[in-house]
C-alpha cells in the first residue's frame, strides 16, 4: 500500500500538468469561437427597417425605436411583442439582438415563427428562445420546433439548448431561421448551431407564419425549470433588436418562389465547413438534446 501511495504522488504533478495543459488548450480553442463556416447567409439578404417589416403587437407602451434599433421591456405592468406585416410559408427571418445583463431569471426575449392567430389552439411553431438566468449563469439560447401545438402543455416539443461563446449582453449578435420546405436550421452569427429536417409531414410545420419577437414573463419554467423566478426589483428587463432580416415567399407568392439558400450547394445541404462548424458548436456548447433525454417518451417524436 505505501508504494501505491509513493507511486500516486510521485504521479500526481505529472497528472496536475496534463490536466493544467488540457484546460488551457480547450480554453484557447473556445475563446476562439467556432470554425468558420465559409458561407454566410445573412449577407445575401438586405436588411429591412423595423416599420417596413412589422408592427407593434401588445404592450405598445413598453416600444420604443431609436433610429435603427427597437427596445422592448417588461416590467410588473406589461411585457412587448411584434409581429410581420406579411405572412411566410417559407424563408430567411432574422434579427441582431442584444441581451440584458444582470439578473434576468424567468424573463424569455425572444424571435419566432408562429400561425397561432390562424390556427388557435393548433398551432406551428419555430422558435429562438432566450432563457433568463442568474448573474453567475450564462443564458441558455433555447431553439424549438413545433406542430399543431395545443398551447396547453401538450405540445410536443423539439428543444435544443445551447449556451453561447460569447457573452450575449455585451453586443448585438445576428441570430436567424432559416426555413425551408425541406428543412430548417437556426443560426447563430451565420454559424448553424442546429438543423432540422423534414422527414415527415406530421413532424414539420408546413402551414403559413407570421414572424414574432417578444419578451414575457415565463417564471414557471423559463429558468432551471422554474427555480428561478422573475424578480421586479431588476425591473425593467429589456431586449434590443435591430438589422432585421426578412426574405422569404409570402402567402401570395408565386408557388415559383423560393427562399434564401443556406449555403453555397444549394438546397437541401449545408457545406462540409459549415457541417463542422455545427459540430463543433454542438459538441462545445450543447446543453440539451431532446433526442437524448430518456424521461422523452420516443413513440412522440418519431424523427429522433
Amino acid at each position: 500500500m505505501s508504494s501505491l501511495l509513493s507511486s500516486f504522488f510521485h504521479m500526481a504533478p505529472l497528472f496536475s500538468l496534463l490536466l493544467f495543459s488540457l484546460m488551457i488548450r480547450f480554453s484557447i480553442i473556445t475563446a476562439q469561437g467556432p470554425p468558420s463556416p465559409g458561407y454566410y447567409p445573412s449577407s445575401t439578404i438586405s436588411p429591412v427597417s423595423f416599420n417596413e417589416g412589422f408592427r407593434n403587437l401588445w404592450g405598445p407602451q413598453h416600444q420604443r425605436l431609436d433610429q435603427d434599433t427597437l427596445t422592448i421591456w417588461l416590467d410588473q405592468i406589461s411585457g412587448s411583442g411584434f409581429k410581420s406585416l406579411h405572412t411566410y410559408r417559407s424563408g430567411y427571418f432574422g434579427a441582431a439582438i442584444k441581451l440584458q445583463p444582470g439578473y434576468t431569471a424567468g424573463v424569455i426575449t425572444c424571435l419566432y415563427l408562429s400561425n397561432n392567430q390562424d390556427f388557435p389552439g393548433y398551432h406551428d411553431e419555430i422558435d429562438i428562445e432566450f432563457l433568463g438566468t442568474t448573474p453567475d449563469k450564462p443564458y441558455v439560447l433555447q431553439t424549438n420546433v413545433y406542430m399543431r401545438g395545443s398551447g396547453d402543455g401538450n405540445i410536443i416539443g423539439r428543444e435544443m439548448r445551447f449556451h453561447l461563446w460569447f457573452d450575449p449582453t455585451k453586443d448585438f449578435h445576428n441570430y436567424a431561421i432559416l426555413w425551408e420546405p425541406s428543412e430548417i436550421i437556426f443560426f447563430v452569427d451565420d454559424v448553424p448551431i442546429r438543423r432540422y429536417p423534414r422527414k415527415s409531414d406530421a413532424t414539420y410545420p408546413t402551414r403559413q407564419m407570421y414572424v414574432y419577437g417578444s419578451i414575457w414573463d415565463a417564471s414557471d419554467w423559463a429558468t432551471e425549470g422554474g427555480k428561478y423566478k422573475a424578480d421586479y426589483k431588476y425591473q425593467p428587463f429589456m431586449g434590443r433588436y435591430r438589422n432585421f432580416k426578412l426574405e422569404g415567399c409570402t402567402l401570395e407568392a408565386s408557388p415559383s418562389c423560393k427562399p434564401p439558400s443556406p449555403s453555397p450547394y444549394g438546397y437541401g445541404s449545408l457545406s462540409p465547413q459549415q457541417y463542422a462548424a455545427m459540430q463543433w458548436v454542438q459538441n462545445n456548447y450543447m446543453v440539451y438534446d431532446y433526442c437524448h433525454d430518456p424521461r422523452r417518451d420516443h413513440t412522440l417524436i418519431p424523427e429522433c
